[in-house]
């Protein structure tokens, strides 16, 4: 069993600071000709100004004690200093006029604190309020927001679309940034623009460089791929580090600019990988257009049979490519009567069906494509069969001669 000395004594919570509460809704019943509600809303707000007024007294003595302190430091290194006086009477003046203001400024001192514990005092007597009884801990607020859609989600027309959104919002910007040449002022620049750090922006840069490249413009186009890969460097670090890419553009700057011999080297080796790829796809580009124009112009020269004159003409014999080319009607015919029929039907056939050669509808025989009995007679005067390319028809031959040679 513990006994208590008389010494100890159990000190009991004090609850008196409870009892007096002053609260602006907690009165008496009003009269029932006064607006109950405004009246609180008076009594609150010339409480909070009375609050604001002590608040601006406590500070102005706070202000009071700081240039005392400071004043009292100064003082006293006057006082030092008059210790280094040579002459003995000036020393004594010195040290007793710095002596009369140090007293002069504790008498003040002792005023001002006289007027701060008063008022602590005051602060103590005073009821709590609505307004002092307790402070926030801490403030938070949050804010819900739509999340973007997942690029992983979206379609590929999705993804067009947005694309094409992004860059006519911001194809300057980035043509902008494209012609920058200094990291420094790349680096400010996309700092001052961050949205412009996503994919939409790397891919219009590749196909910037392309089309540059397809303009002949190689060595701006080596410029703008700098620029792309710094951009795919950027990229690449957000995603290392998981971190949106806004945050990255910084620190690849830094980076970039400390010099560092592997960093440097992958850095160069990749900007010169995709300066290769882009002239690969250009190369590539210029043969499928290529391609395509000769199929299109192909397409345009076939004859009424779908054959192409030029590869009828080639597979002519000597004697009858030597006709067309001459475009002599009467050496045709007698380079078809000295031919083996059938071969002469074959070719003339084909020279039809290509456009080589237009008979009139309804004359042509059907063993050699001229005009002509039923024998393979050919007639005299030529004048219903047509060999193309004459100067009276339309110049179709001059084409295929043109292209022969």
């Amino acid at each position: 069993v513990v006994v208590a000395g008389p010494e100890s004594v159990v000190k009991m919570v004090d609850y008196s600071k409870w009892k007096d509460i002053e609260i602006s809704d907690d009165e008496d019943d009003t009269h029932p000709n006064i607006d109950t509600p405004s009246l609180f809303r008076w009594r609150h707000q010339a409480r909070v100004e009375r609050m604001s007024e002590k608040e601006q007294e406590k500070k102005q003595l706070d202000e009071e004690r700081r240039k005392y302190d400071e004043r009292v430091v100064c003082l006293k290194e006057q006082l030092k200093a008059a210790e280094s006086c040579s002459s003995e009477g000036e020393k004594q003046e010195r040290k007793k006029r710095v002596e009369k203001q140090l007293s002069d400024l504790q008498t003040d001192m002792k005023r001002v604190q006289l007027k701060h514990q008063e008022m602590e005092k005051k602060e103590k007597m005073e009821p709590w309020n609505i307004d002092t009884i307790s402070k926030d801990g801490f403030d938070k607020s949050l804010i819900n927001k739509d999340e973007k859609r997942n690029e992983a989600d979206m379609s590929e027309e999705e993804k067009e679309e947005a694309m094409k959104v992004f860059v006519k919002s911001n194809e300057k910007l980035i043509k902008q940034y494209g012609m920058f040449r200094r990291y420094d002022d790349s680096n400010k620049f996309m700092t001052e623009h961050p949205n412009l750090a996503c994919e939409h922006t790397a891919n219009y840069l590749v196909i910037w460089c392309i089309n540059l490249d397809l303009e002949g413009k190689n060595k701006l186009m080596r410029h703008v791929a700098h620029q792309a890969i710094c951009l795919q460097f950027t990229l690449e670090l957000a995603k290392q580090l998981d971190r949106d890419p806004r945050s990255c553009i910084s620190a690849f700057f830094h980076r970039i600019q400390q010099t560092e011999p592997e960093y440097q080297r992958v850095f160069k080796e990749e900007l010169l990988a995709f300066i290769k790829r882009i002239e690969k796809r250009c190369k590539e580009k210029v043969a499928e257009a290529e391609r395509e124009a000769e199929e299109e112009e192909k397409k345009l020269r076939m004859g009424p049979g779908g054959l192409d004159p030029l590869v009828v003409l080639e597979e002519l014999p000597q004697v009858l490519r030597d006709c067309f080319e001459s475009q002599d009607i009467s050496q045709l015919k007698v380079a078809i009567a000295t031919m083996d029929p059938t071969d002469a039907a074959r070719h003339m056939k084909r020279c039809v069906a290509s456009g080589l050669w237009v008979p009139e509808a309804g004359d042509t025989n059907p063993n050699t494509g001229l005009l002509g009995g039923k024998d393979g007679e050919e007639e005299e005067d030529g004048d219903g069969d047509d060999i193309v390319g004459e100067k009276e028809e339309e110049p179709i031959y001059e084409k295929v001669e043109d292209s022969v040679d």
